[in-house]
């Protein structure tokens, strides 16, 4: 007997092949990120902007551990992770936008709500796989 596809299973394969071209698209923004940095280097321009492209090459690179992390782990996607994109994510908008003190207040908030939460998940006494 034939066992008939189920809905489920064709929303996982899905999700597998949309996170396998995401990762693929991020790949190569992360190498395009990796060229920029060689010839910032190698030619010594003065780049104003490195800060943030080095904090948007590390969401790209959080963003690929993250996917390859859900492979692993048998269709898993660890919450530490979003909390550590939302970290840099964050940190990258403090960077980029700090002419109002009001708004990066806000952001340095968020990122102490951030920081607590990664707290109360690591040291709260449920039983929870190590990841």
């Amino acid at each position: 007997m034939s066992n008939p596809i189920s809905i489920p299973k064709v929303f996982q394969l899905f999700l597998n092949v949309s996170l396998i071209l995401l990762c693929v698209l991020l790949c190569i923004l992360l190498l395009k990120e990796l060229y920029h940095f060689g010839m910032v280097t190698l030619l010594n321009k003065n780049e104003l902007h490195l800060l943030e492209d080095i904090l948007l090459f590390f969401l790209y690179f959080e963003f690929i551990s993250m996917i390859v992390k859900y492979f692993r782990d048998n269709y898993h996607f660890p919450l530490r992770y979003f909390i550590y994109i939302g970290i840099t994510a964050m940190t990258r908008l403090i960077i980029i936008d700090h002419t109002d003190p009001i708004s990066t207040l806000v952001y340095a908030i968020v990122i102490l709500i951030l920081i607590l939460g990664y707290f109360i998940i690591n040291y709260t006494p449920l039983s929870r796989p190590k990841y």
